[in-house]
């Protein structure tokens, strides 16, 4: 990763805490066909915005709000406004990083869109139908068959975002340039928040479509709580998000009907001591009609994510002296 490079990733308030965030902002990876890093990262505080020292053992990443478009993807796309909307979690970017300027979490934030290659897909879940040339190695996997693998290709309601086919060669520029140093990235930071606390926890932060109500007439979800059915994190974190995000007066949901995805199965490793989950935002709750921000709907949110950190980070450091005492 380069130092300085890339978006400002903290707030703009102009006070001491922002500032000390903004020194630490880190970029990396690279948007083929544009000048811009993929990702960019700013490293936690040494206190947690409570009063707390030593810091947050939790990282947020955005895998999905990147918006920054290469000319050459737009001129290929059928209708690239519609797309834009439908592929991005737009905007939650500002939500996270309002909670990262409150708490002095860690924050990683793709800047390369999800039109360009989905960061929470495998990287062998390729659509082969969508390119030509030398296509070697592509194998199809379920969602990519759906029309939303590793290289989106269809919206449901919209059919083919492309125009026409797609260079083979572009897919391993894609993989290498964006997924693979991201991955990375995010790895090495876990690895480093969990050597230095003995736990470390990934909010994996999404937006979503309203949910369409229940058959029965109950409530809808605005918020889902994901965790591979149990697979990417300890009972206990994910009873602390329920919680927190209950007493914060939203409706939830578990798991269905978004559990995660790739980066939950790659990353989260409770035996290990590295606990992932994924939460989806209804885009609703802190974006108007017209797709724009909704400041009091972004500081909502940003308010009850807060709370949602510090009740994780509490379950870590719990865990961790336990861990410490057996010893």
């Amino acid at each position: 990763m380069h130092d300085g490079d890339g978006d400002n990733v903290a707030g703009a308030d102009g006070d001491n805490t922002a500032s000390a965030v903004r020194d630490t902002a880190q970029s990396g990876g690279s948007i083929p066909g544009l000048a811009r890093a993929a990702f960019t990262y700013q490293s936690g505080r040494r206190d947690d915005g409570a009063g707390g020292r030593g810091g947050l053992p939790l990282l947020i990443a955005v895998p999905h709000a990147g918006r920054a478009y290469p000319p050459a993807i737009l001129d290929h796309m059928r209708d690239p406004g519609e797309a834009m909307v439908r592929l991005e979690d737009r905007h939650v970017d500002a939500i996270a990083r309002r909670v990262a300027d409150k708490t002095g979490a860690a924050l990683l934030i793709a800047q390369a869109p999800r039109a360009i290659i989905d960061l929470n897909r495998d990287p062998g879940d390729i659509d082969p139908a969508m390119f030509r040339g030398d296509r070697t190695g592509m194998v199809a996997g379920a969602r990519s068959l759906r029309g939303l693998g590793l290289f989106p290709r269809r919206l449901s309601g919209m059919g083919d975002i492309w125009r026409g086919s797609i260079p083979a060669h572009d897919a391993g520029r894609r993989i290498a340039a964006i997924h693979a140093p991201y991955h990375e990235c995010l790895g090495r930071i876990l690895a480093d928040i969990q050597a230095r606390f003995g736990e470390a926890v990934l909010l994996d932060l999404h937006s979503m479509p309203s949910l369409a109500p229940a058959d029965d007439g109950g409530s809808v979800a605005t918020h889902v709580v994901g965790t591979r059915f149990g697979r990417s994190c300890a009972g206990d974190f994910a009873a602390a998000a329920l919680h927190t995000l209950e007493r914060g007066g939203v409706e939830i949901a578990f798991n269905r009907p978004y559990a995660g995805g790739y980066v939950l199965d790659r990353h989260g490793d409770p035996r290990g001591g590295v606990h992932a989950i994924q939460l989806e935002i209804d885009r609703a709750t802190y974006l108007g009609d017209d797709h724009a921000l909704r400041d009091d709907g972004v500081e909502q949110q940003a308010s009850l994510i807060t709370d949602l950190i510090h009740a994780l980070a509490a379950v870590a450091r719990d865990r961790a002296a336990r861990a410490q005492a057996a010893e």
